[in-house]
């Protein structure tokens, strides 16, 4: 089975789970690792994610999948929290971190960089806005390898 369609199956599967215990459902990865597989679903809420929401949001998934049986090979199950310097995948990401220190990874480098840092503005036309001390820049984001918040202290 294709890797994106196991997450995207997983992701369909998780979100009743995590919409009932009034998380947000970040992303989910299904990635090989040496010999092993990682099945990695990521959630988040406004004041934190517990080791305790890991368990319980863990534990009503592995149920699920364990009747659906979406998965041909065996994997390790992983729930956590995006982290602090949490990546921005979906639309709303970008509304929701506006005004943000944001880094942006590029698949090719433009001018010999590959990697910006700068605020985010948000997206327009497919396209992320960022504000680079005094300049701006817009990155196609078919071309963007990776958008994360960065955590300033």
């Amino acid at each position: 089975m294709a890797k994106k369609r196991v997450e995207d199956i997983v992701a369909a599967l998780a979100q009743p789970i995590v919409d009932k215990h009034l998380f947000e459902l970040v992303d989910v990865e299904f990635v090989k690792e040496g010999a092993n597989w990682y099945l990695r679903v990521y959630i988040d809420k406004p004041s934190g994610v517990t080791i305790d929401d890991c368990q319980v949001i863990s534990e009503g998934l592995s149920e699920v999948l364990d009747k659906e049986d979406p998965i041909e090979q065996s994997y390790f199950l992983e729930v956590s929290s995006p982290g602090l310097e949490r990546p921005l995948k979906k639309d709303s990401d970008f509304e929701k971190y506006k005004g943000e220190t944001v880094e942006v990874k590029l698949f090719e480098a433009i001018e010999g960089k590959k990697v910006f840092e700068g605020e985010l503005l948000g997206l327009a036309d497919n396209h992320v806005e960022l504000k680079i001390g005094n300049d701006f820049a817009s990155f196609d984001r078919d071309k963007i390898a990776l958008v994360r918040k960065v955590a300033k202290f």
